[in-house]
């Protein structure tokens, strides 16, 4: 069996979700993956045979969207050309995790295939959302990469077809420790919106990944590093707690390890807020605007003790196997 795997490599979600996935899709056939976007810092073991740039996220300095930097680089001819050269009837399942080329290719090819990703789990009205709704993102998250068929991972079975996330072997077989230190992933900010409020707590050591930073280095309590996927995971699975975006992959795996969890959606971004909702659902603190005093919240979100809900992790196995089985029912 010959199997199409489409990345949106708006992030680096997509991808390592990916790379656990793979070891279990060669089982039931050859695989070659698409990766769309030029946004991910992640290093990318995977058999990738097709490229491109796709639609990119660009941030603002201090935790929001740039949409006149993506408007920008949007090529709409470029990846309607791309869409129709994509060689999908070579394939025989086409798996999309929200890409919006290749769910135009399958349009274009008249080709199946079925969206695997957390995304999908939004095509449900009953996946949380926050209290005011966005048209525009609503219409993204339903139409930007459709499929006959959906897979959705999220926190909780929000609806039937909707799974548990993906979590990475190394944080199954985890150990998890308390060593005191608080890693923090938030690629949407600059060093210079949060760094002050880090120096502000001196007794506070922090474990911050940033991807334009290439070796690990430490000054006072903070120890700045590169992204790299076995650090973050050794950082992550010893940390008293995790300062995060309103992404979904990093806060399921905290939540796995039962870990405490700050949240920070990135602004105007709807996929992040309607996580926020859902973690909020959880118990989850969650803060949508860092100002002069993140420090105090830092510090009330440290001295608060919030238990954390127990979440499963997927059973790949049998997740992939429902994919085969229903592909072409």
């Amino acid at each position: 069996m010959k199997i199409f795997y489409a990345i949106q490599a708006t992030g680096n979600g997509h991808i390592s979700r990916a790379m656990q996935l793979y070891p279990y899709l060669q089982k039931f056939g050859e695989v070659d993956f698409f990766m769309s976007g030029s946004n991910a810092s992640l290093a990318i073991d995977l058999p990738v045979k097709f490229k491109s740039q796709g639609c990119s996220l660009f941030y603002s300095k201090c935790g929001g969207l740039d949409y006149w930097k993506i408007a920008k680089n949007i090529r709409p001819l470029q990846m309607l050309k791309e869409a129709k050269a994509l060689p999908l009837k070579d394939y025989d399942v086409i798996i999309n995790d929200f890409d919006s080329i290749t769910s135009l290719a399958c349009k274009l090819q008249k080709v199946h295939s079925v969206q695997l990703g957390h995304q999908a789990s939004f095509v449900s009205k009953h996946t949380p959302r926050p209290d005011k709704k966005s048209i525009m993102g609503e219409t993204i998250l339903k139409h930007y990469a459709s499929a006959p068929k959906n897979i959705g991972l999220h926190f909780e079975k929000y609806d039937s077809f909707i799974v548990p996330p993906i979590i990475k072997e190394e944080i199954q077989q985890a150990n998890p420790k308390d060593l005191g230190h608080i890693s923090v992933y938030l690629p949407s900010f600059d060093v210079s919106c949060l760094e002050k409020a880090f120096r502000s707590l001196p007794n506070q050591e922090f474990h911050w990944f940033l991807g334009d930073i290439k070796t690990k280095q430490k000054l006072g309590n903070i120890t700045y590093y590169p992204v790299n996927q076995a650090d973050f995971n050794e950082s992550l699975i010893n940390c008293h707690g995790i300062i995060t975006g309103g992404g979904f992959e990093t806060p399921a795996e905290a939540l796995f390890l039962r870990k405490k969890i700050l949240s920070i959606p990135i602004q105007n971004h709807y996929e992040q807020e309607c996580n926020a909702a859902a973690l909020k659902k959880m118990g989850v603190p969650v803060v949508y605007e860092v100002g002069d005093d993140f420090d105090t919240i830092i510090q009330n979100w440290l001295s608060t003790d919030t238990p954390m809900p127990l979440i499963q992790a997927n059973d790949i196995n049998t997740t992939l196997q429902y994919l085969f089985d229903t592909y072409k029912d």
